[in-house]
């Protein structure tokens, strides 16, 4: 026989690989001006859980050259800012709420170089946590707990999606 602990635990954790109900849709656009030493990028993310969630701690980690001098940044909300030294735009959003899209917008200006080396373009990073959705759609149908000492116990489950790696080729 199992006998839980006081207070509160966690009683199973599992991962899914297959059939996964993405949270966010990221469509990003990169534009490099030859030339000009410009990029623009365009993104807009799109939460694709209901309506009544929201997506906490969304934090979306856009890659820049090495030779970013300037950057001029829009987003739709939360705030956003260039961080030279992990060579990267990072875009926070405290909640994000589900069935919405949210617009970023970014001109970054670049040192001109001597050398003309592509930019290799590494990934955009995203991490979050969206409580109580799950990505992989297994939930808990009933919950039956048998205690024959009177004990009152309280069952619920909590459910919450957290980004392992979560990344958007660009």
């Amino acid at each position: 026989t199992f006998i839980p602990p006081d207070g509160e635990f966690e009683l199973m954790r599992y991962r899914v690989t297959d059939n996964i109900n993405l949270p966010f849709r990221i469509i990003p656009i990169f534009r490099e001006f030859q030339g000009q030493n410009r990029l623009s990028i365009n993104m807009k993310v799109i939460a694709s859980f209901a309506s009544t969630l929201f997506a906490t701690h969304v934090v979306v980690k856009i890659p820049v050259p090495k030779n970013t001098a300037k950057t001029k940044i829009k987003t739709s909300f939360g705030r956003a800012k260039y961080e030279p030294e992990t060579h990267a735009i990072v875009w926070r959003v405290k909640r994000f709420p589900g069935c919405s899209e949210c617009v970023f917008g970014a001109d970054v200006e670049l040192m001109p170089t001597v050398r003309n080396k592509a930019w290799s373009r590494p990934p955009i990073n995203v991490d979050f946590q969206v409580p109580m959705f799950t990505a992989s759609g297994v939930h808990v149908r009933f919950l039956r707990v048998y205690d024959k000492s009177g004990y009152h116990t309280n069952r619920w489950v909590r459910y919450i999606t957290k980004a392992g790696g979560y990344q958007v080729r660009i």
